[in-house]
């Protein structure tokens, strides 16, 4: 009997995708890559992509949880597996928030389990001053630099970006929180955020100008999602079970996936990738859908495209 496969969806955890015996496609090599290219990185991906799960690998690697890749392709990488602090916040904790004192109190609720490992100071008012509190505790604790790893950066200013006296407010809140980020160089081994845009509007960047965007860089361009290769190699088991279900043969099968959830581009010379959050469901499923559309749909983009003027239509008049 055929070992049962089970796949990760909806689970972004490392730690739990490893001890748990679900699927991993290994990324553990780019991901060491990425861990030693900079000490500050940005990366803007779509939703449903795969950020979480990457920043989840992060956050194992600095604890140096060397036993959680055993078997993967870091471990031909990296020989020391030294731990370090880890200050790891998910921002899409913050999203939904009406106004800057329920942004703020938000931010305050998310760094409370790192402050009872940390500690706080009653001068740690703000967000980003019990940041900067932890960041300098942590390493005074330890003897070592921190890391710090914050998912979905743009989550709580996405659904305010219409209105723009409220954004504004938010927005002083969030530069407040990143501040320690860039003031604090001296005391991080490494500052990774990711986020599904980088837009001007947010006026974060300029508080963390030292970022390095490798959104586009081609070293990176795999590092989420199932390249064509991992496809017929990892998952091929998976097409040859959906084909059988579907009653097509592995190679119709493949080439339908591929229509169907391949061509996304990240660099101009890099593979084509397929969407990780489809190409699992459609295998649990076992139906070929649109799951991305129906759970990802970046509702801001369409407000966005509500407020551009009407063009005038550029077709010829009948006489």
């Amino acid at each position: 009997m055929a070992t049962e496969r089970r796949y990760p969806v909806g689970i972004q955890t490392f730690e739990r995708i490893i001890k748990d015996g679900y699927i991993y496609v290994d990324k553990t090599d780019l991901v060491w890559k990425l861990a030693h290219y900079a000490t500050f990185i940005f990366m803007s991906r779509p939703r449903r992509f795969g950020k979480s799960l990457l920043t989840s690998t992060l956050d194992s690697y600095f604890k140096g949880d060397r036993e959680l890749f055993e078997g993967l392709k870091i471990m031909s990488l990296e020989k020391e597996w030294t731990q370090y602090p880890v200050l790891h916040l998910d921002l899409s904790v913050a999203k939904g928030q009406d106004n800057a004192k329920e942004l703020r109190e938000t931010l305050m609720w998310m760094m409370e389990p790192l402050a009872s490992i940390y500690g706080r100071k009653e001068t740690e008012t703000t967000p980003g001053k019990l940041l900067t509190g932890l960041i300098h505790r942590a390493k005074e604790k330890t003897g070592r630099q921190v890391a710090v790893i914050i998912d979905e950066y743009d989550a709580p200013l996405l659904d305010v970006l219409h209105s723009q006296e409220t954004l504004d407010a938010m927005r002083k809140v969030m530069q407040e929180f990143y501040v320690p980020l860039k003031a604090n160089e001296a005391y991080l081994k490494f500052c990774f955020i990711t986020g599904i845009t980088k837009f001007s509007q947010l006026s974060i960047f300029s508080t963390i100008n030292n970022l390095l965007n490798v959104s586009l860089d081609e070293t990176f361009a795999t590092i989420c999602g199932f390249t064509e290769k991992e496809l017929c190699t990892t998952l091929w088991p998976d097409i040859e079970r959906l084909a059988a279900a579907l009653k097509m043969t592995p190679e119709q099968m493949h080439d339908k996936l591929k229509l169907q959830y391949d061509g996304y581009h990240f660099a101009a010379e890099a593979p084509e990738v397929y969407n990780p959050f489809s190409l699992l469901n459609c295998f649990v499923r076992r139906k070929v859908s649109n799951y991305w559309f129906a759970s990802g749909t970046p509702t801001f983009l369409i407000k966005q495209t509500s407020t551009f003027p009407s063009r005038p239509s550029t077709s010829p008049q009948r006489i």
